[in-house]
């Protein structure tokens, strides 16, 4: 079994009270079991971790990379379109990674519409709540 890293960055804890009419009424928690049952049926097993801090992301992409793990899914939040520094963390991991958004980021407010982080992820989905986590994972096999 392959070791993948779910990464999630601010408010994604807040999923089933955050905006429930543009994020939904399931919790990180849920998201966590879907992405959990899905990953083993496709031989991976799956790490989470979730932070609002930009900085206790970088470390964690630096501490998976360092101790072997084989690619990454993230949904940074609002750092997706703003962080030179996840950016530089995933491109200096070596690693494939995809980037999942639950919304559709261009169909939202405009300073949504671009990713900073994406430019150094294999692929992005969004726009297709929480069934985007299973198509990333349809997709890593791809890039492995």
């Amino acid at each position: 079994m392959k070791k993948i890293a779910i990464l999630h960055g601010p408010n994604l804890d807040r999923l089933g009270k955050r905006e429930p009419e543009v994020y939904g009424r399931a919790t990180l928690k849920d998201l966590e079991k879907l992405i959990r049952a899905e990953a083993k049926s496709r031989g991976f097993t799956p790490t989470f971790f979730q932070s609002a801090h930009e900085g206790a992301l970088v470390d964690k992409i630096h501490a998976l990379t360092d101790a072997g793990i084989a690619a990454f899914i993230v949904n940074f939040g609002a750092y997706s379109h703003t962080s030179i520094a996840l950016r530089d963390a995933l491109s200096a991991s070596g690693k494939p990674a995809i980037e999942v958004h639950i919304s559709d980021i261009k169909k939202r407010e405009k300073f949504r519409h671009s990713s900073m982080t994406a430019g150094a992820c294999k692929a992005m989905i969004c726009g297709k709540g929480f069934p985007g986590y299973v198509d990333a994972l349809n997709l890593l096999p791809k890039y492995l």
